[in-house]
């Protein structure tokens, strides 16, 4: 956990006790779902701050553990190139427009089915009035802002290659956004019944878009992602190499006789001379040619420069 950025690791910390909280307060009567939740706006039970609450709580362990890994695996690389404070605005921004465009679609589903204040509902052989059937459109999860967190990865690194379960070979990033937009695309328009909200999974990922091209044209107001930051700091990193190495080949070729011994190498010189092995390797064969240790010791090293 030391490693992982401080939004990114606050995110994960919070999300998992706000789980535990729900699982340990169900126990005893309260039902966290159902009081911080995020309710149709025309029911009883909603209130605005569950536009915020609602993107921390989960349904079960398979929802939490998902959404927390693309968080620490997209969301780590994210804050690092952006800073903590732009990372955090842009993952709540995009959960509550995530929310917004769920309540949407709800709206419109509401308008679909014709119901008024007194109308009776048949769910599960059950028959309620609108007002408590309004009360069971619930949104809640952090899936909304973790897919913007993921398009943003994919507009950043659009090249980096991926490699994604069950597919036996690497996919480039701006691929595997597009594959999930076209996937909650059309579960979205097939229509509700799986329990997943589809749409609140695009909303996040349109408001990031629209945020992202906000800042790419006023890099002033932003987070500096117009100034291509992600390009910039691995082509910061090789051109630092390239000028060490050339140094370093003047001063053999002048000061290094022919059967020189070199001295034990100190920690720090053998920290710097790993991060240059790994700027070759990039130099020579790209970025995506990293194992997953070396571009972890590339960032580390990148946060005390």
């Amino acid at each position: 956990m030391n490693n992982i950025p401080t939004m990114t690791k606050n995110l994960l910390i919070v999300n998992f006790l706000a789980f535990v909280a729900t699982w340990v307060l169900e126990l005893r009567g309260i039902d966290l779902t159902s009081l911080l939740g995020l309710h149709f706006f025309m029911a009883q039970d909603f209130r605005v701050y569950q536009f915020i609450t609602y993107m921390f709580l989960h349904g079960g362990f398979t929802h939490i553990f998902f959404n927390m890994f693309a968080l620490w695996m997209f969301g780590a690389v994210i804050e690092r190139v952006w800073g903590p404070k732009k990372f955090l605005f842009y993952y709540i921004s995009c959960g509550i427009g995530a929310g917004m465009t769920q309540e949407l679609a709800q709206y419109v589903n509401y308008l679909s089915l014709g119901l008024s204040e007194f109308d009776q509902v048949n769910v599960g052989g059950t028959l309620m009035l609108t007002s408590d059937y309004l009360n069971l459109w619930t949104t809640i999860g952090a899936s909304g802002a973790v897919y913007a967190i993921l398009l943003a990865f994919g507009m950043i690194f659009p090249n980096e290659r991926l490699f994604i379960i069950p597919f036996p070979f690497p996919i480039k990033a701006k691929w595997l956004v597009v594959g999930y937009i076209a996937i909650e695309l059309f579960s979205a328009l097939s229509g509700p019944g799986d329990g997943v909200a589809h749409t609140a999974h695009l909303g996040g990922m349109l408001f990031g878009f629209f945020m992202i091209r906000y800042w790419k044209k006023h890099p002033e107001n932003g987070s500096g992602f117009g100034r291509n930051r992600g390009k910039e700091f691995f082509d910061d990193m090789k051109r630092r190499f390239d000028e060490r190495q050339r140094s370093s080949n003047r001063r053999r070729w002048v000061d290094e006789p022919e059967e020189s011994q070199e001295p034990p190498k100190k920690p720090k010189r053998q920290n710097q001379e790993e991060i240059d092995a790994i700027l070759d390797k990039i130099r020579k064969s790209g970025y995506d040619s990293l194992t997953k240790e070396e571009k972890k010791k590339l960032f580390d090293q990148s946060q005390q420069n």
